[in-house]
């Protein structure tokens, strides 16, 4: 399974892309997708939307992974962030690619095995787990990492079944897309 893990922002979008067969992880690539701050926000979303097509085709993963919205204290920046998430959303499910989503929680514990992992102890888990030699950079990079790592745990284990209840099926949007009666 080809997973892209996602760690939404709308300066900087880092992106992880792993194959997982079960039992190992291999990274294929990471980095991140960058905006201007100078630039209109709408414009900024285009870029994103532009540039997650871009990877998608490039790597065409199996199933995206990204972490799910929570509001902090700054509720201008969750929200901005929530329009980035949505464009990314879109991205995939045109490309036919599921979305997932998991909580702080649900990520940490899969990655480190303890729900309140410090910043720190998750990238370390992230490189021992990918045997890479240094913590992945950007950041943004290394925890788009994590959400790929958490999907391939949870996506093979028992509890995914009822998880995958919740997430987002590109095949409801190709219904969507082409009507109930098989027209558009």
């Amino acid at each position: 399974m080809r997973i892209l893990g996602i760690d939404p922002g709308y300066a900087t979008v880092g992106f992880g892309i792993l194959d997982y067969d079960g039992r190992e992880f291999s990274v294929v690539n990471f980095g991140a997708i960058t905006t201007t701050p100078d630039s209109p926000f709408a414009e900024r979303l285009m870029t994103i939307h532009r540039d997650m097509c871009d990877v998608i085709d490039l790597y065409k993963p199996d199933a995206l992974s990204m972490e799910k919205l929570f509001f902090n204290t700054n509720h201008t920046t969750a929200i901005d962030v929530a329009q980035a998430r949505g464009v990314i959303m879109l991205a995939a499910v045109q490309k036919s690619v599921s979305v997932n989503e998991y909580t702080p929680l649900q990520v940490k514990s899969s990655v480190v095995g303890y729900g309140r992992a410090e910043k720190r102890q998750i990238q370390e888990m992230v490189r021992t787990i990918l045997r890479l030699k240094e913590v992945p950079k950007p950041d943004d990079a290394a925890d788009a990492l994590a959400l790929a790592i958490a999907h391939g745990h949870y996506a093979s284990s028992a509890a995914y079944a009822e998880y995958s209840k919740h997430s987002y099926s590109s095949g409801d949007y190709q219904k969507y897309r082409r009507g109930k009666d098989g027209t558009r």
